[in-house]
């Protein structure tokens, strides 16, 4: 072969994916547009061009410091152009070579090179001889494992005669990572390029055998698994030519079916699949058996793909929850407004989460069974009181024996929809203890960014609770969590006034109980007069429920004289009819039996089950700067009584009381109804006033209530509970009222028949407290009532 002459500038181009060796001839194609310029000026000159592998393949358009600085001068031997565009090569690597420094980057590399010079040292030639025999030896057992390597390799490679040569062959032909190819091209002496490629051939050979181990494990078990297959098909003929059936495999058989008609989610879906086939391999006589069976059981059992259609009709809403309930504008509002915009949206809305706050007997929990007939959905209650184990809402994990899912999921599998109403109730009575915090557990519940895919510690799969109508209750809102407060959307439902009561007996709760008590054939009525008279003598509370059972109590009396023989056309229950019936009065005025007494005032208080209205007493003894406070008050009450003490000795002039009072005369204040506990600031000018009627020795109106915090400089500041308090104040027969002017913009919640003959006075001293308490004619006023 002619000697070939190589200048010492030459066009790079850069190789991925291998390493072109000396001696080698491979084919190459070109797509970029710039390396087949580089190629046509090739070939222009010597057709020699140095190749460079990439050190990374993915690069697009590599420059020098993206190719390793080591390649081989190659010769162009052939080129085509293809009709994609492509350009086809077949090349031949001559010599190794390496790049002293580039000289051009664009359009394309070109580089000053410096051959490299075969290293041959004086060399064993035993040792030579043993390393070409290891190498073919190993390269026997190879090509027998591996389908890539032609079937005249080794005859090639056996015909090699130098280390170097063979090393390289070797190198080029096998499939050796691309960094370890370009470690052999970079050596130079001959005989360490070979032992190197033997130790690359040896990793191979280990690789191989592993592989070829691992494949023949898994074709041994496709093998019993195709014949275990093919014996049960076999099985199932046999039986079904006979007509029998085994049972075991029917039922399996049906729960997949059930499975595929259930419409669950495609990863549930897998996990039940996945449970059937392990319950196909357990013996029915396995306790597993059981756990297994039940846990498909619940997942077949839960709605996930079945829901009610919401009735749309804002009309039949309306009319339906005007049925059920007196007044409740806001709530019925709520309701009326996610119809709407579930009407105009026309698509999926997600469930609201309300939480109804109120006094007992207010009429929440029937409040919720009234909104999902209006829904025409189904309704799910669910009590928290007392619940303190987190497994309660979660459910128990399946480790634990008898372990079943928490009661969200339970109720959802009771309703049979994947869109219930659903009622927490008593929300606010959740404990916690080292069971775990229910409260939080709820927390995903009733997060409308979690619950589409709320996890059940039975379950372990994502059950879908967007589209429930959540509905909490509680009577009050201290004993929530803020974080789980957060998430709902809160809506008070005050105590009723004496109006809203008698309203709500006469259109809801008369018939109700005239029903329970099985007199609905019989003509019976209430008076008006008889209703009030047990809302007033009978009953004291925020809500109704004492005042049906009164009722029902009335009622069931008739019940026995009816038994007994009795016969009318009608009967007109009046107020003498409620005392025969009921016995004497429980509860009496005591505005009326406190009129005239100097040192009594009125006041009015919040509860967490409604507003009330508290008498403040004070009264004076001989003796001398003493305080006395009793009715269980907390220490905000105390520090009010003392800080309206101050005010008083401070104003002893302008109130016309004796100055030195304080220095005469024990002071005792108290609030009755010893055994209840009693805090808060909003006392203040209720004690006030009840100080300085006693010591001006003039009586406070008892029909004019108050409330109101007080500072040392006589002002008045705004209090909590505004309407509860007003509301309190109506159902008690207060006429009028004293307020902080602060707390003017509260009335805007109360509706307009409860502020109706009440007059309200709006304050931001205690001046002007006392004025509205002690106006010209107030005194003798009283005294002509008292005639």
């Amino acid at each position: 072969m002619e000697e070939i002459k190589i200048p010492n500038v030459l066009n790079v181009l850069p190789v991925k994916g291998g390493v072109v060796f000396p001696n080698m001839t491979i084919p190459i194609v070109i797509k970029e547009k710039n390396i087949q310029n580089l190629i046509d000026d090739a070939l222009k000159k010597e057709k020699l061009v140095i190749t460079l592998t990439q050190k990374d393949e993915k690069v697009q358009n590599p420059m020098f410091k993206d190719l390793y600085h080591t390649g081989t001068i190659t010769m162009i031997l052939r080129m085509m152009r293809a009709p994609d565009g492509t350009m086809r090569l077949i090349m031949q690597g001559i010599k190794r070579a390496k790049v002293k420094k580039i000289l051009k980057e664009k359009p394309y590399l070109v580089a000053e090179i410096e051959e490299i010079e075969e290293i041959a040292k004086e060399k064993d030639e035993k040792e030579t001889e043993a390393l070409k025999a290891n190498v073919l030896n190993l390269l026997k057992d190879i090509v027998q494992n591996i389908p890539y390597v032609p079937e005249d390799f080794l005859i090639i490679a056996m015909n090699i005669s130098e280390p170097g040569k063979l090393a390289d062959f070797v190198a080029g032909y096998m499939q050796f990572p691309v960094e370890e190819k370009q470690k052999v091209l970079e050596i130079q002496d001959e005989t360490r390029r070979l032992r190197y490629v033997l130790k690359l051939l040896a990793q191979e050979k280990e690789v191989i055998s592993l592989s070829q181990k691992i494949r023949e494990e898994i074709s041994e078990k496709i093998d019993k698994e195709q014949r275990e297959y093919y014996l049960r098909q076999q099985l199932k003929a046999i039986q079904k030519e006979l007509g029998e059936v085994d049972e075991k495999t029917k039922e399996v058989e049906e729960l997949r079916e059930k499975i595929k008609e259930a419409g669950m989610p495609e990863e549930v879906e897998e996990v039940a699949l996945k449970e059937v086939s392990k319950l196909e391999r357990i013996p029915p006589g396995m306790p597993e058996y059981t756990v297994v069976r039940n846990y498909i059981d619940w997942l077949l059992a839960l709605p996930w793909a079945r829901e009610t259609k919401d009735n749309l009709d804002l009309k039949r809403a309306q009319k339906t929850l005007d049925e059920d309930h007196f007044n409740l504008e806001r709530v019925k509002d709520r309701i009326l407004e996610f119809l709407a915009v579930r009407t105009l949206k026309k698509g999926e809305v997600k469930g609201p989460i309300l939480c109804f706050v109120g006094p007992p007997g207010v009429g929440k929990t029937s409040l919720g069974k009234s909104i999902a007939r209006a829904l025409g959905r189904k309704f799910i209650r669910m009590s928290l009181g007392g619940v303190r184990d987190e497994a309660e809402i979660r459910g128990h994990r399946r480790t634990y024996v008898g372990a079943l899912p928490g009661r969200i999921v339970q109720g959802i599998r009771q309703a049979g929809t994947k869109n219930p109403v659903f009622m927490l109730d008593e929300i606010d009575k959740v404990g916690m203890d080292f069971r775990g915090d229910p409260s939080a557990a709820l927390l995903e519940v009733l997060d409308p960014e979690q619950n589409h895919s709320f996890s059940d510690h039975y379950l372990e799969v994502p059950f879908d609770l967007s589209k429930v109508f959540f509905i909490a209750t509680a009577n009050t809102t201290y004993t929530i969590p803020p974080p789980l407060l957060d998430r709902m959307e809160v809506i008070e439902i005050p105590g009723y006034i004496e109006y809203e009561k008698l309203e709500i007996a006469k259109k809801y709760l008369v018939p109700r109980e005239i029903e329970a008590n099985g007199l609905v054939g019989y003509k019976i009525e209430f008076k008006d007069s008889a209703i009030r008279k047990i809302i007033r003598e009978y009953t004291r509370e925020a809500g109704v429920r004492n005042l049906e059972k009164k009722i029902g109590s009335v009622l069931r009396k008739i019940a026995v004289e009816i038994a007994k023989g009795k016969k009318f056309n009608k009967l007109i229950i009046t107020e003498k009819e409620i005392e025969k019936y009921l016995g004497a009065p429980i509860f009496f005025s005591e505005t009326k039996a406190r009129e005239g007494l100097p040192g009594v005032a009125t006041g009015m208080a919040w509860t967490p089950t409604g507003g009330e209205i508290l008498f403040i007493e004070s009264t004076k003894m001989p003796g001398g700067k003493n305080l006395i406070l009793t009715g269980q008050l907390g220490d905000v009450m105390r520090e009010s009584a003392q800080a309206a003490l101050s005010i008083i000795r401070s104003k002893v002039k302008e109130l016309a009381i004796s100055p030195d009072f304080w220095n005469k005369y024990d002071i005792h204040i108290h609030v009755p109804e010893g055994a209840v506990p009693k805090d808060g600031p909003s006392a203040g000018v209720t004690m006030l006033a009840s100080l300085v009627s006693l010591l001006k020795e003039k009586p406070v109106n008892p029909e004019i209530a108050m409330t109101g915090e007080i500072t040392l400089r006589g002002r008045v500041m705004p209090v909590g509970g505004i309407k509860e308090k007003v509301l309190a104040a109506k159902r008690a027969g207060i006429k009028e009222i004293i307020l902080p002017k602060l707390n003017q913009k509260d009335l805007a919640e109360i509706p307009d028949y409860a502020k109706k003959d009440l007059k309200f006075h709006f304050v931001e001293n205690v001046d002007e407290v006392l004025k509205v308490i002690f106006k010209d004619g107030r005194k003798n006023k009283i005294k002509r009532r008292k005639k």
